[in-house]
């Protein structure tokens, strides 16, 4: 079994047939690596492959912290070990929740106690390759994502996540998004 798998924005796109999404010219350098990503508590699709779901979700959440990074100033590389992922919610199946006769198909069910989480480490290097700023087992939860979440659009794939990370760069990354305007 593959005890580190890496993905890179083009890898991880080519892997599920998509188009890739190429960053701005002016933005950080993204390196993402998704440590153990079969083992992560919750990347569970509701009526999808496991796998083609995990990889989908995963780049998605790439690109997301890629377009994140472009308020980051070009020189700067944004490396990141993630080690966990935790979706918002539970998978249950259908008649579990009322919702069929269980031909096969499950649901997503999004409750107040299942939080958005994330475990990664993460370091942002300038061009000389120093570190300007680090984090190690960072333990990234929203626990009033369904709250805080009002301001964003929850049809979109992953809203709740998405949000997680966007308040957590805002609060990481600020003075640097500030220096490089």
């Amino acid at each position: 079994m593959n005890k580190l798998r890496t993905f890179s924005c083009l890898s991880c796109a080519a892997a599920v047939g998509a188009l890739v999404v190429f960053a701005p010219t002016q933005a950080a350098e993204v390196e993402i690596t998704w440590e153990e990503p079969e083992s992560y508590s919750d990347v569970r699709p509701a009526n999808e492959s496991r796998k083609r779901f995990r990889e989908r979700t995963l780049k998605d959440l790439e690109e997301h912290i890629t377009e994140l990074a472009s308020e980051l100033p070009e020189s700067q590389v944004l490396s990141m070990t993630v080690t966990n992922v935790d979706l918002a919610g539970q998978v249950w199946p259908s008649q579990f929740v009322g919702f069929g006769s269980g031909a096969g198909s499950d649901v997503r069910i999004i409750k107040r106690i299942d939080i958005p989480r994330m475990t990664f480490s993460y370091s942002l290097s300038n061009s000389d390759g120093q570190v300007i700023l680090s984090g190690e087992d960072v333990k990234l939860k929203d626990m009033d994502f369904m709250e805080s979440n009002i301001r964003h659009n929850r049809t979109e794939s992953l809203s709740y996540e998405k949000a997680m990370l966007n308040d957590w760069f805002a609060d990481t990354f600020s003075t640097q998004v500030a220096a490089n305007d």
